[in-house]
């Protein structure tokens, strides 16, 4: 378990749960030290959080940092959605809380016939980042993503990777 975190899980006009992440860990203008994001995320192995929707557990193993930190999927981020990706795991626990909307998809790939026997759940989660002007908050920016969880062959469900991270856009006042 990591310490000394400033999270917040907060309900935007529609009732809909948003992790607040008040504290920017991983900064940089340019690029994200993705080895200090990899070393972070070990922090949480061995612990699990709960799905407050489903009551499901979703554990944290051994794969989830390289995973996190050095698929395809995170290697594709740029600028303000890595940092968004970055910042995401200092909020873990937050976001596997307020996952909905679960989608399943049979495992199709043999080299993750250990680890996904059972397949594969999307949940949705959404999370802000603050946007600070002159050391000073203007706003926060909302970013909508999947928490990729596999079912393992031991019965148990692990997070393995955020994807499909995207900055929502403001909707004008009707």
């Amino acid at each position: 378990m990591i310490e000394n975190r400033n999270i917040n899980i907060i309900k935007d006009a529609d009732g809909k749960k948003i992790v607040l992440i008040n504290d920017i860990v991983f900064k940089g203008k340019r690029n994200v030290n993705w080895d200090d994001v990899k070393t972070y995320l070990k922090g949480y192995i061995g612990d699990f959080y709960q799905i407050e929707e489903s009551a499901d557990k979703i554990y944290i193993g051994n794969e989830l940092p390289e995973e996190y930190t050095e698929s395809d999927s995170r290697k594709a981020l740029k600028g303000t959605n890595a940092k968004a990706k970055a910042n995401a795991a200092t909020a873990i626990p937050e976001l596997i809380q307020t996952a909905s909307n679960p989608e399943y998809q049979e495992n199709t790939k043999e080299k993750h016939n250990k680890d996904a026997k059972n397949g594969w759940y999307r949940y949705d989660i959404r999370f802000a980042l603050p946007v600070y002007e002159d050391n000073v908050l203007v706003r926060f920016n909302i970013f909508g993503a999947r928490l990729l969880i596999n079912h393992a062959k031991n019965g148990k469900k692990y997070l393995y990777d955020i994807l499909a991270i995207k900055k929502e856009t403001s909707k004008p006042q009707q």
